[in-house]
């Protein structure tokens, strides 16, 4: 019976807790004994102090909506409903404009702390959810790829005894881009949920439970090639519950944070790197952005949660002292088409822009403006930046790591971070 890589990854999944996931131990386990991936000395030596967090806007987020180019005619032609009006954009320059409900993220612009990359995509887009997630995850632009290009990254960061937050992913099931064949992320709901959970009748607050599953991993003989990684994964769970929770109590908030789980999210990635549990890659989703129909509340509502979840994790760490040890990056599996459909929405399409924030960032537009007036056979833009030389850019110029050895390939670079000293 052949298995399709899908269902071994959603069944491959060791749920512990309701809020904590490890990914397929078995699996990994056995492919790193019988190969060494990558060479973690090599991925990343320096820029130890440095994190990069990512954030998924999943289910195509209308970028020419998000990033406005509300002086070209065409723009407000193909969308004679959905176009933003010019006196309400929040204006970047002479032809490009903020959706009016970015305005937290338009002051970190002013602040010069925000890098657009225009025209986000890769040859031969495909219009899939899965799919384009997938590529956009595991570089393998036929979708069927297994292993994230921030697995590899994260792979190369952990220490032989393994670190618990090195990396962690903020939700109930680990992103694609953080899968590896090595290295377990912890993937956490909740602060509070980061936990193993105690059986009713366990007196001993899930001790009785956690000794359970220490007995279990260590019935397997040492020399098995999946021996370590199931201790580690046991170690780790335990220490980092704790420290997650330790974290949650030391650590106080500079501001307000908007109400829902997206800056919820964001806010347990603020405890990891103010209370300084070594947080290299943190990563949180965004979801809801498949706006086929009614497209103008929904999108309008996304961008406020957007912008405020992230102006008030930018503005916690400034107010820690943390802001220019971290930097922002935003993705989406598509854009959508050009011309609006007739359910008052526009349907999927293919390159996009891309957000960038942080102190250390160069402000500004970056990359080629697609054209409005040539499109492709389906009517959407042609991409003008491969997204590969946007991941390049971070591993080099930020992370400390070698692109090529992470991506696979040179995919170049640009010029929102600066070269490294």
């Amino acid at each position: 019976m052949k298995l399709s890589r899908r269902a071994m990854i959603k069944d491959g999944m060791l749920v512990v807790s309701a809020g904590m996931v490890m990914p397929a131990i078995f699996s990994r386990g056995v492919a790193s004994a019988m190969s060494s991936s990558l060479d973690g000395s090599r991925i990343a030596q320096t820029a130890s102090d440095r994190t990069l967090i990512v954030v998924q806007m999943a289910g195509g987020n209308d970028g020419m909506n998000t990033v406005v180019p509300y002086t070209d005619p065409l723009y407000l032609k193909l969308r004679p409903t959905l176009a933003l009006a010019q006196s309400k954009v929040l204006t970047l320059d002479s032809r490009l404009a903020l959706h009016p409900n970015l305005s937290p993220l338009k002051k970190l612009w002013d602040d010069g702390h925000v890098a657009i990359v225009e025209g986000v995509g890769y040859p031969n887009q495909s219009l899939s959810h899965f799919q384009a997630m997938d590529i956009w995850q595991t570089l393998d632009l036929n979708g069927n790829g297994s292993e994230g290009w921030l697995g590899k990254l994260v792979a190369g960061l952990v220490d032989q005894q393994g670190h618990p937050f090195k990396s962690l992913d903020i939700g109930v099931q680990t992103a694609l881009a953080l899968q590896s064949i090595s290295t377990q992320v912890p993937t956490v709901a909740s602060a509070k949920s980061y936990a193993i959970t105690p059986d009713l009748a366990d007196s001993g607050r899930g001790n009785a439970r956690l000794q359970a599953l220490f007995k279990l991993y260590n019935s397997y003989p040492k020399t098995a090639p999946y021996a370590a990684l199931l201790d580690t994964t046991a170690l780790n769970a335990q220490d980092g519950s704790s420290q997650l929770r330790q974290a949650e109590a030391a650590y106080h908030s500079a501001v307000t944070y908007p109400k829902g789980p997206f800056a919820d999210g964001l806010k347990v990635l603020a405890q990891a790197i103010v209370e300084n549990l070594g947080l290299r890659v943190g990563y949180v989703t965004l979801g809801g952005f498949d706006t086929h129909a009614s497209q103008q509340a929904t999108h309008d509502a996304l961008m406020t949660t957007l912008a405020s979840g992230l102006s008030a994790f930018y503005n916690d760490l400034a107010a820690h002292g943390k802001a220019d040890n971290v930097v922002i990056m935003t993705w989406s599996e598509f854009g959508r088409r050009v011309e609006e459909n007739g359910s008052l929405g526009t349907d999927h399409g293919t390159a996009a822009p891309m957000f960038i924030l942080g102190s250390p960032i160069n402000k500004g537009v970056y990359g080629e403006p697609p054209s409005l007036s040539n499109l492709d056979q389906n009517g959407n833009l042609k991409y003008t930046i491969d997204f590969r030389s946007v991941y390049a850019t971070v591993l080099d110029r930020w992370m400390g790591a070698s692109s090529k050895d992470v991506l696979g390939a040179d995919f170049g670079s640009q010029n929102f971070l600066p070269q490294p000293s």
